[in-house]
């Protein structure tokens, strides 16, 4: 990790990198070098992995100050291993944290411009929008929109540009009150979830446009989307949200309104 940038060698003591990480191969040393040469500090909370990642990861935080592994005995899901990371956060006095995934899709380029967004507007969560190339599936593209369509409606247009784009900086004490009030968000109905009620909240979004990369198997790309399991999940995430945006439609208008 070298050539770092001077925001990557200078320690936040507000904002935090936060990588939740499972099975991800050899992409998460990309991923850590890429987003410790824009920022310090960085937290890898490894979900129970078992491709050996762990224990090189925590290899590399022996010799770097400004990157910790947090390793969970057994997987729990991409919601549950940031929650871990969030409680740890706001014990240590971290109020926001920017999360992004390990297997490389996400751009650590840009994590200077959405932590400057956050501090400008602590109040806020700063959302990225994804700008896709030719390696998105068409059938994420399409199911995208589907997404941010009943993300939307239930918030009535309260601005999130895109439902599932995990590369994302939240406010922590907000989004760990939410979660710990809740028994989902815990898995790939994170994202989707966590901007929904935060918006409930009244937390503002912000957008920022910001490419994302599908890499193909012989890339290092891995995913662990299962198009009926995850579906089926998303579906009843957005049942439950559905029934809860009705008894705060008169709230929700009213801001609106008021805005």
């Amino acid at each position: 990790m070298n050539a770092l940038s001077s925001a990557a060698t200078q320690a936040s003591q507000t904002h935090l990198v936060l990588i939740p990480s499972y099975n991800p191969g050899e992409s998460v040393f990309g991923t850590v070098s890429a987003a410790r040469a824009q920022w310090s500090p960085v937290w890898v909370v490894v979900d129970g992995s078992t491709d050996g990642t762990a224990e090189r990861l925590q290899a590399l935080a022996r010799d770097d100050a400004g990157l910790r592994v947090i390793v969970l005995p057994e997987n729990q899901g991409k919601g549950a291993a940031v929650l871990h990371g969030l409680e740890l956060a706001a014990a240590a006095g971290f109020t926001h944290a920017l999360t992004m995934d390990s297997d490389g899709q996400h751009p650590a380029e840009l994590i200077p411009a959405f932590m400057a967004k956050s501090q400008a507007a602590p109040a806020a969560m700063v959302l990225g929008r994804p700008v896709f190339d030719d390696s998105a599936p068409a059938v994420r593209v399409r199911g995208r929109k589907i997404s941010n369509a009943l993300v939307n409606l239930l918030t009535l247009w309260a601005g999130v540009g895109d439902a599932l784009y995990g590369f994302r900086v939240y406010p922590v004490a907000q989004l760990a009150d939410v979660m710990h009030g809740k028994r989902w968000m815990r898995r790939f109905d994170f994202d989707p979830e966590a901007a929904v009620r935060l918006c409930w909240r009244g937390v503002k979004p912000f957008n920022i446009a910001a490419p994302v990369k599908y890499l193909r198997a012989d890339e290092g790309g891995v995913s662990h989307f299962n198009y009926l399991r995850d579906n089926v999940l998303l579906t009843w995430m957005y049942s439950r949200l559905a029934v809860g945006a009705i008894l705060r439609l008169p709230l929700l208008f009213w801001r609106r309104v008021a805005t």
